[in-house]
């Protein structure tokens, strides 16, 4: 019971700290939407005014796929339900599915959990970040996606996706998989619902025939593209980590429901033992004192 108690007053306060936690990240996700939304819109516009794939490298259409990279968002630290294990072995059944069509994958980790996922699987990623899952910086992303957009120029790369877990809100995540590298026309230019603070291939396409532009659309596009890639990666990293501390807090709270659970079971457990041996004493006592008045 001592011990349940100090394991539950632990899973208490980290519970607390998370709560306090996941106010904060999920401003900094709301902070960066704005921007993430404008330039959104911006390239699809100006894709839609002047779209071209020969002159522009992350638009280039693979005949046929060899290489895929996986963008794993997870977090440094565990205690937090299914937030890591779950996309992990999703990643990790992906890349066999596409190891058993003779068609070769890495990963890029983001969180030391993923890290130490696959490096101890032999499936070491190309690149990895620890330390900063709950509070990502600019440079993280961009590393992320400079590595991504050359191996896609050069060629080395076929097709980039990216997993990470959205939060919706301080209770609720859900699991996000968004292919960013190819980009199609038509990704960029239907006319979709948005979706949920998301993907450049669910915003609304809105043409606006009367752009003039200097230089050409396409050097324009060229300009735009990197800095939506960076951004969109940038936002995933602020989003993860708001949905770590939500599925953190959610999951203290289980365990310390739990604790709280067994905890009273316990003491009905012991205040019945020790409701038997006080009856037991007693009873030893009334037949010594009845023998003694028999003799």
């Amino acid at each position: 019971m001592n011990s349940i108690k100090s394991t539950m007053q632990i899973t208490r306060t980290m519970e607390m700290i998370s709560t306090a936690r996941i106010h904060k990240a999920l401003e900094s996700a709301e902070e960066a939407e704005p921007y993430k939304d404008a330039i959104t819109r911006m390239l699809a516009n100006v894709a839609e005014a002047g779209f071209t794939t020969n002159e522009q490298p992350l638009l280039a259409q693979r005949s046929e796929e060899k290489h895929v990279l996986f963008i794993l968002v997870a977090s440094d630290k565990g205690l937090a339900g299914g937030f890591n294990i779950v996309q992990q072995r999703a990643v990790e059944t992906e890349m066999r599915r596409l190891k058993a069509r003779g068609i070769e994958s890495s990963v890029i980790t983001c969180g030391r959990k993923p890290t130490e996922y696959f490096t101890y699987r032999k499936m070491a990623p190309v690149m990895s970040f620890v330390g900063i899952s709950s509070e990502p910086n600019q440079d993280e992303a961009d590393r992320i996606a400079s590595y991504a957009m050359r191996g896609y120029a050069k060629g080395e790369i076929d097709r980039v996706v990216l997993y990470y877990w959205h939060a919706k809100n301080r209770v609720e995540q859900t699991q996000v998989v968004e292919q960013l590298l190819p980009i199609t026309k038509e990704q960029l230019t239907m006319p979709n619902k948005p979706r949920e603070r998301e993907a450049l291939t669910k915003v609304e396409g809105r043409a606006y025939t009367d752009y003039a532009f200097d230089p050409s659309a396409e050097e324009v596009l060229g300009h735009l593209m990197p800095a939506y890639f960076r951004t969109v990666i940038f936002h995933a990293l602020l989003d993860s980590a708001a949905a770590e501390h939500g599925a953190r807090r959610r999951a203290m709270q289980s365990a310390t429901d739990n604790a709280r659970e067994v905890l009273g079971t316990l003491e009905r457990t012991f205040n019945r033992v020790r409701q038997g041996s006080i009856t037991t004493e007693l009873n030893e006592i009334i037949g010594g004192a009845s023998a003694l008045e028999d003799n």
